[in-house]
């Protein structure tokens, strides 16, 4: 699965340790599921949406 994070977090003009705060996450979370390397809960995922103000379907993409 891939993923937008690192595009919306730029576009708020967030540090990986700002969006790590307000998720209560560690910067290497934000590190690993920006890399592909670690897929986040369904509940991180919504936060993670919800923090960068666009939809899960935004913000992950399903590969065939």
């Amino acid at each position: 699965m891939k993923n937008r994070i690192k595009e919306f977090r730029k576009s708020m003009g967030w540090r990986q340790e700002d969006l790590a705060e307000l998720l209560d996450v560690s910067r290497q979370t934000i590190i690993a599921v920006e890399n592909d390397k670690y897929n986040p809960s369904l509940e991180l995922a919504m936060k993670m949406a919800r923090c960068l103000e666009t939809t899960v379907e935004e913000l992950f993409l399903l590969e065939d």
